[in-house]
């Protein structure tokens, strides 16, 4: 059986292609599931620029260009962090489009303010920041799998042309 992400990933592919556009990823809590999504497909490499794997708070900062307030001040799972791993994965690659996560898949980190399965969601897209928070439920990988899924579900749906 096909997974929605395997179903969206042609049509991300087809979104990316028809306008000539790169991608990259800054991945904390799916180290990398996104990235590895992406390139199972063939011919991604028309598409797919890079992947950023910053599951600690100093490659945030180092790779991303997160600055250490926003996490001091949000904590690593938050908005502001979101936005800031978004942009700073179009701004330190050649990709003109990237989506960010940030979150707490368990079953450990969780606290009462952010409990296992949120995740904290960047997209930039045309110069503009998206950010969107979710709260998914399961053990880690289904809260991981959730997670990939919305990434890319959300980019193929910003891509789209308006109506």
């Amino acid at each position: 059986m096909v997974s929605r992400t395997e179903e969206l990933l042609p049509k991300l592919a087809d979104l990316m292609a028809a306008r000539g556009l790169m991608l990259a990823t800054a991945e904390s809590c799916t180290g990398g599931l996104i990235a590895g999504a992406c390139t199972d497909l063939s011919g991604s490499s028309a598409w797919f620029e890079r992947g950023f794997v910053c599951y600690s708070n100093d490659a945030k900062i180092e790779l991303l260009g997160v600055d250490l307030a926003l996490i001091v001040a949000h904590g690593a799972v938050s908005e502001p962090v979101a936005g800031a791993m978004a942009a700073g994965a179009v701004a330190r690659s050649h990709a003109q489009v990237s989506m960010a996560v940030t979150g707490v898949a368990g079953p450990t980190g969780g606290t009462e303010a952010k409990p296992v399965g949120t995740v904290w969601f960047g997209w930039s897209v045309d110069g503009i920041v998206h950010t969107e928070r979710r709260l998914f439920d399961g053990d880690r990988a289904a809260i991981r799998a959730a997670t990939v899924q919305h990434a890319i579900e959300n980019l193929v749906t910003l891509l789209q042309p308006p109506r």
